[in-house]
């Protein structure tokens, strides 16, 4: 596991356009995002350089205990292994060491079951309070999009 570095960002991009499951965003915000919001973010590569999975996320303006996980992804090929658990602990773990976590938000659509999964089980791992609400109705967006859900976990301990 590792700070992103934007020469991670083309490979951020492929695993996010072959997740099938995330929307994707444009390759130039993948190098934006590890250039700007790197420090809260972390890539998992396999023989030390190939990345095979990424967490991107940012602190809230409003909330700066609060780490916003934007997107997580694997790699069709390491699925099923626990990267992602892995990456987010990490990451995590990181953040609280150096004093500022508290609280970890994401969005998830209604039919993503493995993240539903993924952050559920990342409360359960740290003992931590999980709220989930709808945050943004599917008729909010200007295509067809499933709702969001907010999952709001913490506090998390130090």
């Amino acid at each position: 596991m590792a700070i992103p570095t934007v020469e991670d960002g083309a490979a951020a991009w492929h695993i996010a356009h072959e997740s099938r499951v995330l929307d994707v965003n444009s390759p130039y915000s993948y190098l934006l995002w590890f250039r700007d919001f790197a420090r809260t973010s972390v890539v998992a590569s396999e023989s030390g350089d190939v990345p095979v999975g990424f967490v991107t996320g940012f602190y809230r303006p409003e909330q700066p205990d609060t780490l916003v996980v934007w997107q997580i992804a694997v790699d069709r090929g390491q699925r099923g292994r626990g990267t992602a658990s892995a990456m987010l602990d990490h990451l995590t773990a990181r953040l609280t060491a150096d004093g500022g976590l508290r609280h970890l938000e994401t969005t998830i659509s209604s039919d993503n079951a493995a993240s539903h999964r993924l952050f559920r089980s990342f409360a359960e791992r740290h003992a931590a309070p999980l709220e989930r609400d709808l945050l943004f109705p599917a008729e909010l967006f200007p295509d067809t999009h499933e709702a969001e859900f907010l999952y709001r976990i913490g506090p998390l301990r130090r």
